[in-house]
């Protein structure tokens, strides 16, 4: 299964993509849409170049699925605003893109990664890099991505597990049989 790795930034967005067959993760892509070329006052000009830019991934790249983290409230209201409607605009490409979207913290992401939820950018970097076998430390936004797209193909392999499960218990579930009552 191809995955389609999102973390959302107004002025940075990085993308990752990788392969999951199984237990084997292997690196297709990575990278970064900049809105930084743009003035700050042009909110909807920077929008459109976020979905436009995950439309020409998702394009490109054939995804089967995708995750996005998760924005957290920053301490400045204004800034998570931003950012929520920044993510919202990647979202929304993907769907367009009819792919699915499916939604990690940072702090599950780093947990998957990391072995921890309160790992260091470096920590995460260094993990990412492992775990594809990158000959060098990809950026931070485009590791926190693929951490996101690394994160979605460890729960999805539990996912398909608790749903064979699920499927296996109802074709050996009992009969049930109303016995009686007082």
């Amino acid at each position: 299964m191809r995955i389609l790795g999102i973390d959302p930034g107004l002025l940075t967005t990085g993308f990752g993509v990788v392969d999951s067959d199984g237990h084997a993760l292997s690196y297709v892509a990575s990278g970064t849409i900049s809105t930084r070329h743009l003035g700050s006052g042009n909110l909807p000009a920077r929008l459109k170049v976020l979905f436009d830019g995950i439309a020409e991934i998702a394009a490109r790249y054939q995804p089967d699925a995708s995750a996005v983290e998760i924005i957290f409230v920053n301490v400045n209201p204004q800034s998570t605003l931003l950012l929520g409607q920044a993510r919202g605009a990647c979202v929304t490409s993907l769907v367009n893109s009819n792919l699915s979207v499916a939604e990690y913290t940072a702090l599950q992401m780093k947990k998957a990664v990391a072995g921890h939820g309160q790992a260091a950018k470096a920590q995460v970097q260094e993990m990412v890099k492992r775990l594809l076998d990158l000959p060098g430390l990809p950026g931070a936004d485009a590791a926190d991505a693929l951490g996101i797209a690394i994160t979605h193909a460890q729960v999805g392999r539990s996912m398909a597990r608790l749903a064979e499960a699920a499927e296996l218990s109802k074709t050996h579930a009992g009969t049930y049989r109303q016995g009686r009552s007082r």
